[in-house]
């Protein structure tokens, strides 16, 4: 049975247009029995130009489009923006309510949270399964991508990695269903470590922050993963290898499972890919 994928994504960048678009080479290939069900987006056209881009895309394929503005919703109410940590607000559960009527005519399987800026409510997660890429493996380092970097090179980290995980209101939190991992030691990051041996993570960020050469590489690496554990991912659920039931990745019987280890299969994808 083909597998039925909500596609959400606030569309800030270029690495939101080509994980959608490679999604879809993967789908029109016939590589991976799947579709875009629809392609769910917090802004509407004219708020942002990378957005605006990734609206074009999006139409271009024939994809269905709903397109929702948090702005606008926050603004109309007489609202502030959400600060870090703070408890989401009346509003926006009054939001993801205003979403889920939208979405209502295009039903699907799983969703993909591909660059989507918005922590979801409780209301909307009881509604869908949704899986979040997240730039660190099982237990590893939480927050946005920067944040995972600099922790890594403060522990002087000897791996990382990537998943995808259930989303849940507690950012980071929900459980792994994939992911991968990749060493941060050899011929690529040796002389890196070396350059920051006596360095404190404050003496890198306040000589060249994220220009520095170990932050680079590390983020390089990270973002080869990302495309080809998403596509593996939604390749095993649709081959039923792995199925959501309660919140919970499973077998096709319904047993729990724990996430599946994708490496090997991510380390080919990026070895036969052009550097």
């Amino acid at each position: 049975m083909t597998l039925d994928i909500g596609w959400f994504s606030t569309g800030r960048g270029p690495g939101s247009r080509r994980l959608l678009a490679a999604v879809q080479d993967e789908i029109a290939s016939g590589r991976l029995d799947a579709r875009i069900a629809v392609v769910f987006c917090n802004r509407n056209p004219g708020e942002d130009e990378n957005t605006d881009l990734f609206l074009e895309q999006v139409r271009g394929s024939g994809a269905p489009l709903v397109s929702l503005s948090s702005r606008e919703f926050r603004r109309r109410r007489g609202e502030k923006p959400v600060l870090k940590g703070e408890l989401l607000p009346e509003w926006r559960s009054e939001y993801d309510r205003e979403a889920m009527r939208l979405l209502e005519p295009y039903p699907f399987d799983i969703g993909v949270l591909a660059g989507y800026m918005l922590i979801f409510t409780e209301l909307f997660l009881s509604q869908y399964d949704l899986l979040n890429l997240h730039p660190a493996a099982p237990g590893g380092p939480k927050g946005i991508w920067q944040d995972v970097i600099w922790q890594l090179i403060e522990t002087r980290a000897q791996r990382a990695g990537v998943m995808m995980h259930l989303a849940t209101p507690e950012l980071d939190e929900g459980p792994p269903v994939t992911f991968c991992s990749y060493a941060l030691r050899g011929p690529s990051f040796d002389s890196l470590w070396r350059d920051v041996e006596a360095r404190t993570v404050e003496d890198i960020k306040a000589a060249e922050a994220e220009a520095n050469a170990l932050f680079a590489e590390i983020r390089h690496q990270g973002v080869a993963r990302e495309v080809p554990l998403v596509i593996e991912t939604l390749r095993a659920l649709a081959d039923r290898r792995i199925c959501i039931a309660e919140k919970q990745p499973t077998d096709a019987a319904g047993n729990p499972i724990p996430p599946a280890d994708l490496t090997r299969e991510i380390e080919r994808v990026v070895a036969e890919t052009p550097a």
